[in-house]
């Protein structure tokens, strides 16, 4: 049980510092899953990541796997839980908060703001994530390849998580 209430207490705490969605959470998810409760192994974190990627829906599907992990069906229900209550309340009054700005200038500035931050969050995300999860050259020639490839033309990321699954398969990455 103090697994579970454990799960509940740190996963509460990151939503209420998550600003832009689960994938800006993903280094601190990380370190908190694998390196300091030990709950999975870099592999397993790669792997729920990628699973929650591919599937559809929301991405804290991340979160839902490590409580499974932990805790059965019980700990995915209270991963996902925990990661949505306190986010969710601070979202809903600081959006009546913002919608009741008379100074549109500044709830325009605002929102662009957040936005901004969001995305630099998940950048920082992604690139925090890329260094701990990539072992090996062909790992980072993947990761830069699809980096650029989404950059510059209409391919789906979806094609490279596959690239990825079948070269990890084939056990060359």
């Amino acid at each position: 049980m103090s697994a579970l209430i454990g799960l509940f207490l740190k996963l509460s705490a990151f939503s209420a510092l998550a600003f832009g969605g689960i994938n800006a959470l993903l280094p601190a998810l990380y370190e908190l899953s694998v390196t300091q409760e030990h709950w999975l192994t870099t592999q397993t974190f790669a792997d729920f990541f990628a699973i929650a990627q591919a599937a559809p829906g929301p991405n804290l599907m991340t979160v839902t796997l490590i409580g499974w992990h932990v805790s059965g069906v019980i700990g995915a229900v209270v991963a996902s839980i925990a990661i949505c209550w306190p986010s969710s309340i601070m979202v809903y009054f600081l959006q009546n908060y913002i919608s009741n700005m008379r100074n549109l200038k500044k709830q325009k500035m605002i929102q662009f703001a957040a936005s901004a931050l969001a995305v630099g969050l998940v950048l920082g995300s992604a690139w925090g994530i890329s260094s701990q999860i990539n072992q090996n050259l062909q790992a980072y020639a993947l990761t830069l390849a699809t980096i650029i490839v989404v950059l510059f033309t209409r391919w789906h990321p979806l094609y490279f998580i596959g690239i990825g699954g079948a070269l990890g398969v084939l056990g060359l990455i």
